[in-house]
């Protein structure tokens, strides 16, 4: 049987400009190249999954509009569930024109949309798909009162859940309370804690409140580490030649969720995961760049 997980989260149509250089308040600069192409932290993560084998069923909306048409395009490509994906009447599907210069410099605009209006009712539309799950797994691009309520119905199913804190932000105490694994990278840790150039791990152990959770601090090229209330280690990333560090972190947390729902024990899926990224950023983009099973699991059969 693959591994089931569900994704409650966003999806954004990336809108990339590429140009020697920004542009001031003002002014107008030619640009070189535009690639439009799917995006959005939960839906980079359900392709993640998708490719790495799993049955993934995807829970968001996206709008009546040409990107929504795209984003069901891609899910449909890639095997995602979208049996609780809504076309929202009232907002577009959300949005992310992004600017890079030639020194490899980003800007960007998130405009969410239809993200936004992803509702309790959406996630009480999903309860049984939650409760048959081995993983839920969601994110901060959509309302946080919403990812509360979707970590709470998973854990009162006997679910375990992943909470990816991205976008950084500050989270109420009782939604963290609710995740089994928070995965945040260094930036995100201090928005959770509030400790700013605080140690890692002392920052994450802030963060452990309720029994049995497991902060992973995913931390570039160094790799990750977790941290428990009896513990912590860094499982060291692989060393792979960088093209695109875009869509790293949704790599990560997509491999993160098949290992764990898998029975990986934890340094052994964050390895997986650390190699779901590392070959990520070897290409461009965010979707199209999740690598396949057989990838994976060659580099870490190389890293042996």
């Amino acid at each position: 049987m693959p591994a089931n997980i569900v994704i409650v989260g966003s999806f954004n149509t990336d809108l990339t400009a590429y140009t020697e250089r920004m542009p001031r308040p003002g002014e107008t600069v030619n640009g070189r190249k535009f690639v439009i192409g799917p995006g959005g932290k939960g839906s980079n993560q359900a392709v993640a999954a998708a490719r790495l084998g799993a049955q993934v069923t995807f829970v968001g909306r996206v709008g009546q509009d040409v990107f929504g048409d795209l984003a069901l395009r891609t899910w449909k490509e890639e095997g995602v569930n979208t049996d609780f994906v809504i076309r929202d009447p009232e907002n577009v599907t959300g949005v992310a024109p992004i600017w890079v210069d030639d020194s490899g410099e980003n800007s960007i605009i998130v405009v969410l949309g239809a993200n936004l209006a992803v509702s309790r009712a959406d996630v009480d539309a999903a309860a049984r798909a939650i409760a048959q799950a081995d993983v839920v797994l969601t994110q901060l691009e959509i309302d946080y009162d919403t990812v509360g309520y979707a970590l709470k119905v998973a854990k009162e199913a006997g679910v375990r859940t992943i909470l990816n804190p991205a976008p950084a932000g500050k989270v109420a105490p009782e939604t963290l309370a609710l995740a089994d694994f928070m995965t945040p990278n260094e930036t995100e840790l201090e928005a959770l804690t509030g400790k700013p150039g605080a140690p890692v791990e002392e920052a994450a152990r802030s963060l452990l409140t309720a029994a049995g959770q497991t902060v992973v601090v995913t931390l570039g090229a160094r790799g990750a580490q977790y941290v428990q209330r009896d513990g912590a280690a860094l499982v060291p990333a692989y060393t792979v030649n960088v093209v695109d560090t875009t869509g790293a972190g949704d790599a990560f947390n997509g491999g993160l969720a098949v290992a764990l729902a898998e029975g990986k024990d934890l340094k052994d899926a964050i390895a997986f995961a650390n190699a779901t990224a590392a070959l990520c950023v070897t290409r461009p983009g965010t979707a199209p760049s999740m690598p396949r099973r057989d990838e994976v699991e060659a580099l870490l059969a190389a890293a042996h």
